[in-house]
């Protein structure tokens, strides 16, 4: 047994150089950093910015296109007597304008903004999923850690009784067995202790994993308060909750863009069963040899064109019509989408309501729990100290005592972390003040 103390010292001491080595980052301070440095919500940015481009090509259909071709040859004639050889060039500078194709372009960048404007909405509800990821990883944390310290108190007193257990024996008040079970009542709360830890530093390398930050960065998270009145709140009204939770939502404005986006997707294919006309002019010139010196040739040849096109589609083996219909069928899943989503905001908010309820609940109970336990192995271990109670008896006044503390801890971050995540869903804002 007397190798507790300095244990317990160890473990205190490499606690506080780790504090010292470690960043302190707030909940904000986490935030933060990963709008700047997350790598999947950089990707989302980048997927935003070829939407733009996306955009821009689509605005430039407006403009007229301009090339310019030339075309040289050589051409052997082997029976012929007079020439052998001849040697040809073309030169053409040629413009070409769509006037009109049926809709088909003003549609395409409306759908194209559309499509623009949704990927802006992925990105921020890619944050927002980041930003409730970090608050339950944040939560997890601080329930970790706090762990540890019951699992230290426990293994601290349970030390303490193993002793106390130990003198006993050598004075002959109780035996090898009393002192063997209190033994492995110590030696189980460090395993459960070990295990708290491994769980804290299991927590904290997910959080890492979010940050992206590397193997040699480490961070403390910085302490917050919450009083037993500030569990215990009232939650607001659900329904209330719902409705702001469908004002606020970034997946719903999306999906209804997405629904706005169809009705262009159907006005672009029915464009291409319409009429299309189309504008062309161009300037060419051309050289043989042998012939005419080069200049005299292409003064000669030079040519100006212009032309205007109508096409009427008349058979396009269902083509136009089949591109209709997808953009219908599309369409209604967009529509349905949209009701989904409904019913899965309201399932989300209820579910956090029926956990943050259930978590009050249990926060109840287990603080009466937690003074009966206490009184019970206050006054166990008295009567230990005097010989009159087995430690059968001592042991589990210890563990209950453990689990109440445990429970008491368990509902107290489970409640804060469903009324933050409901205040989330209905002003979008986090806050762990």
């Amino acid at each position: 047994m007397k190798h507790f103390l300095p244990t317990a010292l160890i473990i205190a001491a490499g606690a506080a150089l780790s504090a010292d080595a470690a960043e302190t980052w707030s909940y904000a301070d986490c935030v933060d950093y990963a709008r700047t440095h997350n790598i999947s919500l950089q990707k989302s940015r980048l997927a935003e910015e070829t939407a733009g481009y996306n955009l821009d090509e689509a605005k430039a259909q407006w403009q007229p296109t301009l090339d310019f071709a030339t075309t040289q040859g050589f051409t052997n004639y082997p029976w012929e007597e007079s020439r052998k050889n001849a040697y040809n060039g073309t030169y053409g500078l040629n413009a070409g304008w769509t006037v009109w194709n049926g809709g088909q372009r003003e549609n395409s960048i409306r759908r194209s903004r559309v499509d623009s404007e949704i990927s802006r909405l992925a990105t921020d509800d890619l944050f927002r999923s980041i930003e409730t990821d970090l608050l339950q990883v944040y939560i997890n944390i601080l329930y970790a850690r706090e762990a540890i310290g019951i699992y230290t108190e426990a293994a601290k007193l349970s030390g303490a009784q193993a002793d106390r257990a130990r003198q006993l024996m050598e004075a002959g008040r109780a035996s090898r067995v009393d002192y063997a079970q209190l033994q492995s009542q110590y030696e189980q709360d460090r395993y459960n202790l070990v295990n708290a830890q491994g769980t804290y530093d299991t927590r904290r390398m997910e959080l890492k994993r979010l940050l992206e930050l590397g193997i040699d960065r480490e961070i403390e998270l910085a302490d917050v308060e919450w009083t037993a009145e500030q569990v215990l709140a009232a939650l607001p009204p659900m329904d209330e909750s719902y409705a702001m939770a469908l004002d606020t939502d970034v997946q719903l404005r999306s999906l209804a863009l997405e629904a706005e986006g169809t009705n262009y997707d159907i006005a672009v294919a029915k464009a291409s069963g319409r009429p299309k006309v189309s504008l062309n002019a161009g300037v060419g010139s051309a050289y043989g040899a042998p012939g005419a010196a080069f200049g005299t040739a292409l003064k000669r040849n030079l040519n100006e064109s212009v032309a205007l096109t109508l096409s009427v589609p008349i058979f396009d083996n269902k083509k136009s019509r089949s591109a209709v219909a997808r953009a219908k069928v599309q369409q209604l899943e967009a529509q349905l989408d949209i009701e989904q989503r409904h019913t899965d905001l309201a399932q989300l908010v209820e579910n956090w309501y029926i956990d943050t309820r259930s978590a009050q609940s249990r926060y109840t109970a287990a603080e009466e729990q937690l003074r009966s336990a206490e009184l019970s192995a206050e006054l166990t271990n008295e009567q230990f100290e005097l010989g009159l109670v087995n430690p059968v008896d001592l042991m589990t006044a210890h563990n209950n005592l453990t689990d109440a503390r445990h429970t008491l801890l368990q509902a107290k971050y489970m409640a804060m972390l469903g009324q933050k995540m409901i205040e989330f869903y209905r002003t979008s804002v986090i806050s762990l003040n």
